[in-house]
């Protein structure tokens, strides 16, 4: 390749643009924090407080929300491929953490919360902007006191299983005592 193929690939013809919003996170973890993790994931999935930051950017939503189980969509686009024409792993990575994560937290009263302390992915399929829908679902595998699991699946339009992951999240303070 010589400098002037390269140059082709920086041409105005080539280049997009992509502009993400979102709303200061704050406000709203502290909105949430006094629901129940159930009520919180209802609410971010019925537009009434806005998704995380990493939400927007990658550009998923949360589909359904239920006691133990979570499931993300994603309409794939070109700026989440690598240079290969894939979509680039750590999309699955963040769908799936998320997803987990929230299913987790569908579990917990209003004052506790989790965070990853691993996951572990294994690619199945790769994915494309011809997949059609992506769909992750979380699911809670066991819930614990200090340390809780869960697993993910990431399937393509077709239903075909993508990505598998399983994780472990450290729960995080003691929650609100029910009146």
């Amino acid at each position: 390749m010589t400098i002037a193929d390269a140059a082709d690939l920086f041409s105005p013809a080539t280049r997009r643009q992509r502009v993400v919003e979102w709303q200061a996170p704050g406000p709203v973890a502290r909105a949430a924090s006094r629901m129940s993790g159930l009520e919180a994931m209802c609410t971010i999935r019925d537009g009434t407080l806005p998704p995380p930051p990493m939400a927007r950017l990658v550009d998923f939503q949360m589909r359904v929300a239920e006691p133990g189980r979570i499931v993300m969509e994603l309409e794939p686009h070109e700026s989440l491929e690598n240079t290969i024409g894939l979509l680039h792993g750590a999309t699955a990575a963040a769908l799936l953490d998320t997803a987990m994560g929230c299913a987790i937290s569908t579990m917990l009263p209003s004052g506790q919360t989790s965070v990853t302390l691993d996951l572990k992915l294994t690619y199945l399929r790769s994915l494309s902007v011809r997949s059609g829908t992506i769909q992750a679902e979380g699911k809670i595998v066991k819930l614990g006191r200090q340390t809780s699991y869960a697993e993910g699946f990431v399937r393509d339009g077709a239903g075909h299983l993508a990505v598998h992951a399983t994780a472990t999240f450290s729960m995080i303070g003691e929650g609100q005592k029910a009146k």
